[in-house]
């Protein structure tokens, strides 16, 4: 399963996502639907979003907690969960959270040249 750190994705790239993070989020996720050939989860710190797209091979969960990087806690249980997933994130110490639990790790930037 590939496990997408949305917010640290989104953040990867300098379009202008924090005037509209919810925008941003549904733009990356729909990119995300029409590129995926496996199954995705991608992970939202913050409250859900209202119509998040749902496409094919894609699940979008939000952090259990409140507060920054909230969601790194749920993507780390997950990877040390399913130590075969592959984490996208280029956060260095989810990074390091991720491997420790035997999962690997690719950076955001990959994920977005696949996008592109």
């Amino acid at each position: 399963m590939l496990v997408v750190d949305g917010n640290n994705v989104m953040g990867s790239r300098p379009d202008g996502w924090w005037k509209d993070r919810p925008g941003a989020a549904r733009r990356l996720v729909e990119q995300i639907g029409r590129w995926a050939g496996e199954d995705v989860l991608v992970y939202f710190d913050g409250a859900p979003v209202a119509d998040m797209p749902s496409p094919d091979h894609v699940e979008v969960r939000y952090a259990t907690r409140r507060g920054r990087d909230a969601a790194d806690d749920d993507i780390a249980a997950y990877a040390a969960a399913h130590p075969d997933a592959r984490v996208v994130t280029s956060d260095a110490e989810l990074a390091r959270r991720v491997r420790d639990a035997g999962a690997e790790t690719v950076g955001a930037r990959w994920l977005l040249d696949q996008l592109s």
